[in-house]
């Protein structure tokens, strides 16, 4: 999962690197996110500075934006092999957060 999980911020960061809008839209800022699964384990990152550093084992107090789902499901949406809503409407992924980060968040990966 890990390996996933550190792909799919590099991808992002490589297109932060490329996307001039998208440079500008986070330019001031700075959420962390929480992942959850059902298994115990937890990863977090933050988005700072236009980048995320690199995925941190644990769990974190006070995220911005918190995923909860099992090992499975989030494997099936960083592959896209099972979209967000779809995951959502069959209980398989929960999330918690303020609307305008959950939506800005999506739209990012």
């Amino acid at each position: 999962m890990r390996d996933l999980l550190e792909a799919l911020i590099a991808k992002f960061n490589a297109k932060v690197a490329s996307d001039h809008a998208l440079q500008e839209e986070i330019e001031d800022l700075t959420k962390t996110v929480l992942i959850d699964l059902k298994d115990g384990t937890r990863y977090h990152f933050t988005l700072k500075d236009r980048r995320v550093e690199g995925l941190l084992d644990g769990g974190v107090e006070g995220a911005d934006i918190t995923i909860l789902t099992d090992r499975e499901t989030l494997r099936a949406l960083i592959l896209r092999e099972m979209g967000p809503f779809k995951a959502y409407a069959l209980g398989k992924l929960k999330l918690r957060g303020n609307l305008e980060d959950l939506a800005r968040f999506r739209k990012f990966f």
